[in-house]
């Protein structure tokens, strides 16, 4: 294989110094017409081209933006890294992207890991373990942006994209109520950001309404895997006075609660409404079709990384956006 030509070979072509070729290269006034011409045309004729990778190391710049979400293959977040990319290459960015599977010990060492590959920018979704944010002080000591996007530190101050989630849950849960449902179920996911925020806008429904909050009616686990969440639809369904509708955190919790209801014989939405969270494309597709909120999650990539790469001076800003509530078959109950 043929050896690239560099810029020290030019240079002893030509008996010159690596620093005279750069500059001759670059037309610097400094160096003769005729020497600055014999330059280019040897190394366009040998092929030569600039390390752009070294010559950014060298700037001090990388134009690398670090990703990190806690599952890529999950559709809201996959959603959402479309749009950070998008806005990242049109500014001449690349971006690394890494999952933490929602676990604060993988989080620490990934955040470590960009530090040192000299991201110019960090965008996170934060794992449901995280309690510590300690990893993030050497961002801030060397200058680098920080934005945390849809699960945030309540207690962090920092640039923050995210969504209303107890006004989005209230908003699901008020919907469930006006259905005519008087017990409603509600899964979550334990830990805190978005999940606590949901239940919160749960309860507030419950009492704005005048429904009793029924603390059995509410089941959480560490993760809303698909094992675990079928688990907690079977709590609440074999119950012996069982919840008339289910209001779930997440839409693949309550997919598994429309398909566990449907093998029990039980009917969506005529004996069980449910509703999800996120308006994944399974939503659509699963019968009945799931009533969920919609996210805007290319939207907040996209505002996350034109925020991360605003170079400018600006005190810490939260931008919420707005979502909402896609009404379809799994909670509309025909009699009403």
């Amino acid at each position: 294989m043929k050896k690239d030509i560099t810029i020290y070979d030019i240079a002893k072509e030509f008996g010159v110094s690596a620093s005279t070729v750069s500059r001759a290269l670059k037309g610097h006034k400094s160096i003769g017409k005729k020497r600055t011409a014999e330059i280019k045309k040897y190394a366009e004729e040998m092929g030569y081209q600039v390390n752009s990778f070294a010559a950014k190391l060298r700037q001090q710049n990388t134009f690398t933006l670090g990703v990190v979400v806690t599952w890529i293959n999950q559709p809201f977040f996959s959603s959402m890294i479309s749009g950070i990319e998008s806005i990242a290459r049109s500014k001449g960015y690349n971006v690394i992207i890494s999952q933490t599977h929602d676990k604060q010990d993988l989080e620490k060492e990934i955040v470590h890991n960009m530090l040192n590959s000299r991201v110019e920018g960090l965008i996170i979704s934060l794992a449901i373990e995280t309690e510590d944010f300690s990893h993030f002080e050497p961002f801030k000591k060397r200058g680098i942006p920080i934005v945390f996007v849809d699960r945030v530190p309540t207690d962090l101050v920092g640039d923050k994209v995210i969504i209303d989630n107890f006004e989005s849950a209230f908003k699901a849960t008020e919907h469930l109520i006006q259905q005519g449902n008087k017990r409603i179920g509600h899964i979550t996911g334990k830990g805190k950001f978005i999940f606590q925020q949901r239940k919160a806008g749960y309860l507030a429904a419950l009492e704005k309404y005048g429904l009793t909050v029924e603390e059995e009616l509410i089941v959480s686990a560490p993760s809303l895997n698909e094992e675990n969440s079928i688990d907690m639809a079977r709590t609440l369904l074999t119950k012996k006075n069982r919840p008339d509708a289910i209001f779930a955190a997440i839409d693949s919790t309550a997919v598994s609660t429309i398909l566990l209801a449907k093998e029990m014989g039980i009917k969506v939405p005529e004996q069980l409404a449910v509703v999800g969270f996120n308006n994944d494309p399974i939503a659509s597709v699963v019968d009945p079709p799931l009533t969920t909120i919609s996210q805007p999650p290319v939207m907040m990539g996209k505002i996350a990384a034109e925020h991360v790469l605003n170079i400018t001076e600006h005190a810490p800003e939260v931008i919420t956006l707005d979502t909402e509530l896609i009404i379809r078959g799994s909670s509309v109950k025909t009699s009403n």
